[in-house]
C-alpha cells in the first residue's frame, strides 16, 4: 500500500476496530504512509451533550487535510460516512495564520476566534480554548497536540512557543500557526442570522424561547448543537465531496448490515426524542 499513489478509504467496523487498525498501519506501513482518521462524534444521535473537543480537534484537523489527500488511507466508522458535513469551502474559508513579526490587534483576533467557535477562559487546558493575559496570548488550535503562546510586543507578534498545558511551561518555538475552525458549524452574525432564519422555516410555534435558538442567538453552541448542522449552511456536503475520484474504498462484508444497523438506530433516537416541545428536531433525512 506504500507503494502505491492513490488515495484509499477503509470503512472499519466500529471506532476500537479503527483504532486498532490506525496503530497497526503506522507500524507496518512507517512514517511514510500517510494515515488520517475521520471518528464519529462518539456520541448517541441526538443527544443533548456534543463530542469531546479532542474528537472535534481530530475531525477538523482530518478535513482541512482531505484538501490535499492524493496519497495514503483514510479510516472511518459507518457512522461517519452517514453524517452530513460542513461545506467543503467551511474549514479552509474559516482558517487564518499567524506569523512572527505580523501585526496582531488583540480585538479583532478575539471576535474571530469566538465567530470561529473558539472559547475564552482563565488557563488554555484543550482545543478550542484560548487565554488572554497582558502581552501574552495563550490559544490551542484545533488539530494540533499542544497549544501555543503568543508573546506580543507594541501590537505585533514577537514569538510563538508551543507550551505544556500541564505546567504551563514554554517548549520550542516556531515560526507560523495555522488556526482552524473550532467546530464543524460557524458562530459568526451571518451564519447565526442564517440559523435563525431556516429554524423559524423548520419549526413553528414560539421558537424565541427555545434553547437551541436562544442560545445561538447568542453566538453560543448549546450542547447537542452539532445535530443541527444543516440549519447553519444553504447546502450540506458528505464525504465523496471532499475526496478525489481515483480513491480506493474498503469495507468488510458487514459494511452494508452496520450502516443499515447505524441508520436505524438514529430514526429509532429520533422517535423517541421528537415529541419534546422544549427541543424540536431535525428528521434524521
Amino acid at each position: 500500500m506504500a507503494a502505491d499513489t492513490r488515495p484509499w478509504v477503509c470503512v472499519t467496523a466500529d471506532a476500537r476496530e479503527l483504532e486498532r487498525l490506525a496503530v497497526e498501519l503506522r507500524f507496518f506501513g512507517g512514517p511514510q504512509l500517510p494515515i488520517l482518521t475521520l471518528p464519529d462524534w462518539e456520541i448517541l444521535p441526538y443527544d443533548q451533550f456534543s463530542p469531546h473537543p479532542d474528537i472535534v480537534s481530530e475531525r477538523l484537523a482530518t478535513l482541512a487535510r482531505l484538501a490535499d489527500f492524493r496519497h495514503g488511507l483514510l479510516l472511518l466508522t459507518p457512522e461517519s460516512l452517514l453524517a452530513r458535513l460542513p461545506p467543503v469551502s467551511q474549514v479552509s474559508a474559516r482558517s487564518f495564520a499567524l506569523e512572527r513579526g505580523a501585526a496582531l490587534a488583540l480585538a479583532p483576533l478575539r471576535h474571530r476566534l469566538v465567530s470561529a467557535g473558539y472559547v475564552s477562559v482563565g488557563q488554555v487546558g484543550g482545543p478550542g480554548e484560548f487565554a488572554l493575559r497582558g502581552s501574552l496570548f495563550d490559544v490551542w488550535p484545533t488539530g494540533t497536540e499542544l497549544p501555543v503562546r503568543i508573546d506580543l510586543l507594541d501590537e505585533h507578534i514577537d514569538s510563538l512557543r508551543r507550551f505544556d498545558p500541564e505546567s504551563q511551561r514554554s517548549l520550542e518555538p516556531i515560526e507560523a500557526l495555522r488556526l482552524l475552525p473550532a467546530r464543524e458549524l460557524p458562530l459568526d452574525a451571518d451564519a447565526v442570522r442564517e440559523f435563525r432564519r431556516r429554524f423559524r422555516l423548520r419549526f413553528s410555534g414560539e421558537v424565541a424561547r427555545l434553547g437551541v435558538y436562544r442560545g445561538v442567538s447568542e453566538g453560543l453552541a448549546p450542547p447537542g448543537i452539532e445535530f443541527y448542522l444543516p440549519l447553519f449552511f444553504e447546502a450540506t456536503a458528505s464525504l465523496p465531496d471532499y475526496l478525489p475520484a481515483d480513491l480506493v474504498f474498503a469495507a468488510g462484508p458487514g459494511l452494508e448490515g452496520a450502516l443499515q444497523a447505524a441508520w436505524t438506530a438514529i430514526g429509532e433516537r429520533y422517535e423517541q426524542y421528537r415529541h419534546d416541545i422544549e427541543r424540536p428536531l431535525p428528521a434524521p433525512a
